[in-house]
């Protein structure tokens, strides 16, 4: 039976006349493994035109719609010392409540009145800045009055050069009314001189002409001297405006010099209280730093700095808050091949770790455990895993996302494509193609309409 041995018993023995024989040889077994075979190829071949949905499948993690809502660490502005907590790890804390307080470690800021004191020297500054005001306001006067008192003085001298104008047309009509009548009386003179020598006039005569002769010639030489004082007195009222000019000149330059250093100082004052001011400003934020609050509403969940006198620096975590209040998403990282496919406000189906869930990826209405979601945001630069990040967000408010997620829990997507046969799928797969180029019924119609 083992044919082992070259001699044959098949030719001795008829196993159709056993009883078992009877029961395996004589029925046809095949017509019933051809009837289901049959069955299996029929139902095979109808399957294979069954609708399935392509799909891009990726999986993520748990996020919030809004960066504001995601978890985030407080630092301090400046460096500091940790002198007391408020707080403990899991407590709920209001907007602007105090979680810890901590104290100067730089030397430059150890006064405990600081602020006070330069508040002081601020307001020492302010009344050297009024004094410097009312100082060149005074200055501003004195110039005005400077300048009243030289136009009256200028216009004094100009009067009195005026003056000294018309003395000498006065002296040089007086000095020529004299000229001519010393000229008539030296003519009379020749005269009546003629005429006693001829005998016809007395030597009395001559002797009184003579004498009012030398008269006019004395008054000549009187009047010469007081012209001559005349115009001396023009060049002395020219002097006079001249000093004037240069007297005043001189007073308003110092007075003029003085306000300068006076606007000067007060600049420079000016200057002073600003820094000042603004040395009080940034002491007064800075004191309020040394109290670290919560930016919003939300749960302590991990102090990072947890030692009482611990020091740190500026920027460096001190303590992790959670909002109470978020909008749930989903984070998932697509193939750059991948990325054409999908679209802003596509249909995603989400499965969330932690809760089961029946998937059929091509029959997404079969699928039981997902979630519906929607595409609200491609990223346009590669990330560092070599994926483009895709932000989904809840789409069905009849089929909310679980209450119990919690941000960072892991999740698994599925992005739904064109509907295809599934011989259709299995070709493209056995032959590694991607999925079809497929866009939104609404992109193709504003192409259509475009064209």
């Amino acid at each position: 039976m083992l044919n082992i041995s070259n001699n044959s018993v098949s030719n001795q023995l008829n196993l159709s006349n056993f009883k078992s024989g009877k029961k395996v040889f004589r029925k046809e077994h095949h017509k019933l493994f051809r009837k289901l075979l049959l069955l299996f190829l029929l139902i095979l071949l109808v399957t294979m035109f069954l609708p399935w949905t392509q799909n891009v499948t990726s999986s993520g993690n748990v996020t919030t719609l809004k960066p504001n809502q995601r978890p985030q660490t407080l630092q301090s502005q400046i460096p500091g010392r940790i002198e007391e907590w408020f707080i403990q790890e899991g407590d709920f804390v209001k907007k602007g409540d105090t979680i810890l307080r901590i104290s100067e470690i730089k030397s430059d800021y150890f006064d405990l009145k600081l602020a006070e004191r330069t508040g002081s020297q601020l307001n020492s500054k302010n009344l050297s800045g009024e004094s410097y005001i009312n100082k060149i306001a005074a200055l501003k006067r004195q110039i005005n009055a400077l300048k009243d008192e030289r136009g009256l003085k200028l216009q004094q001298a100009k009067n009195k050069l005026q003056q000294a104008y018309l003395k000498v047309k006065s002296d040089s009509i007086d000095l020529e009314t004299i000229v001519i009548k010393q000229g008539i009386a030296k003519i009379q003179y020749d005269r009546t001189l003629t005429l006693q020598e001829e005998g016809l006039k007395a030597v009395k005569e001559v002797e009184e002409k003579r004498a009012k002769l030398q008269e006019y010639t004395a008054k000549v030489i009187s009047q010469k001297n007081k012209f001559l004082t005349s115009k001396n007195n023009i060049i002395n009222a020219k002097l006079t405006i001249s000093s004037i000019g240069a007297s005043y000149m001189d007073k308003l330059s110092k007075a003029e010099s003085s306000l300068y250093s006076a606007e000067s100082g007060a600049y420079e004052t000016a200057i002073q209280v600003s820094k000042l001011e603004t040395s009080l400003a940034n002491y007064n934020k800075r004191n309020s730093l040394l109290y670290v609050t919560a930016p919003q509403d939300g749960y302590i969940n991990k102090a990072i700095k947890s030692g009482i006198g611990e020091t740190f620096k500026e920027g460096e975590q001190l303590v992790n808050i959670m909002p109470a209040v978020y909008d749930l998403a989903v984070e998932m990282y697509i193939k750059p091949i991948d990325l054409p496919l999908i679209h802003i406000n596509e249909k995603v189906r989400v499965q969330f770790d932690g809760w089961p869930a029946l998937v059929f990826s091509g029959w997404p209405n079969m699928s039981t455990g997902t979630y519906e979601a929607k595409i609200i945001a491609i990223e346009n630069f590669i990330s560092n895993n070599g994926k483009y990040r895709v932000l989904i967000a809840p789409n069905n408010e009849l089929e909310p996302w679980p209450k119990a997620i919690r941000i960072g829990s892991g999740a698994k997507t599925i992005a739904l494509l064109e509907n295809v046969p599934i011989w259709y799928e299995l070709w493209r797969q056995v032959n590694s193609f991607p999925p079809n180029f497929y866009q939104p019924e609404n992109t193709k119609n504003s192409s259509n309409k475009k064209k």
